[in-house]
């Protein structure tokens, strides 16, 4: 990916100074057909940090989310305007394969989406395998180091050749991490990780959210006020595909600018 020229900045009250960006959005709307989801978006995302994508259902959310690794593209008659670099390299580029661009930008589902005629291992090498990655010793240290990093290597270290199906639905989202985490993208992509998912489920894929924020960008999609509040540092309100404000995941909880944010984030619609 070639780098490109500087992009304009983002609206001023939107938290650009001093924090280096992950993921540069800007002027992105996004249609299906005559169908417009987003409108004239623009935000940065910093690095190594949790932004959470807040919002009511069908606001664009999980669209812009597909958005910052090309996924969208997969549905029919998707059309995007505006521009989205990563680090600088326009993932939009003529010459720049999506295949490489979510390499780079790994995405977790809603539901966990285990590959279920492999192993545990299996799951979690199939990215690399795919990759031309054959090396036994290779495989085993990366499948000991993404499982580690997603808090599940304890737990099924001696299986790693059970079927990834015989987890918990909480340990298959974390496999499904784990698989996302063993190609070492620079961003992970997180759409409603924990919604199925019991309480002690959900709170070690909160925990393991701030964990890994050392390491990685995130970028997560949530319905729940309270994981926002909990797992993130930015957060982003998103109303009828627009993004309505931008900010410290405090001040829009505690001080938001927007009225429309504040009756969501306190309740009163959505």
């Amino acid at each position: 990916m070639a780098a490109t020229p500087p992009l304009k900045p983002i609206h001023p009250t939107e938290p650009a100074t001093g924090i280096v960006p992950a993921l540069t959005v800007r002027d992105l709307s996004i249609s299906f057909g005559k169908n417009k989801v987003l409108k004239n978006v623009s935000i940065d995302i910093a690095a190594k940090s949790v932004t959470a994508i807040i919002g009511p259902s069908g606001c664009g959310k999980s669209t812009f989310l597909r958005a910052l690794n090309r996924l969208h593209e997969l549905t029919p008659e998707a059309r995007m305007e505006g521009d989205i670099r990563l680090f600088g390299d326009d993932i939009y580029a003529r010459n720049v394969e999506p295949v490489l661009v979510r390499r780079r930008v790994g995405m977790v589902f809603q539901k966990s989406n285990p590959f279920p005629t492999m192993s545990i291992a299996e799951n979690v090498t199939v990215g690399l395998r795919l990759n031309g990655v054959h090396d036994k010793k290779t495989l085993a240290e990366r499948t000991e180091q993404s499982l580690t990093m997603a808090a599940l290597w304890d737990e099924v270290k001696d299986r790693l050749n059970a079927p990834a199906i015989s987890l918990s639905g909480g340990q298959q989202q974390r496999l499904c991490i784990a698989r996302a985490l063993a190609v070492k993208p620079n961003v992970l992509l997180m759409d409603e990780p924990a919604s199925a998912l019991d309480p002690l489920a959900t709170a070690k894929i909160e925990e393991l959210i701030v964990d890994l924020k050392k390491e990685y960008t995130i970028v997560i999609v949530t319905h729940n006020m309270q994981q926002a509040a909990r797992s993130s540092d930015f957060a982003a309100f998103f109303y009828l595909g627009e993004l309505v404000e931008f900010g410290t995941t405090t001040k829009i909880f505690t001080n938001p600018v927007q009225k429309r944010t504040e009756d969501y984030v306190t309740g009163r619609f959505g």
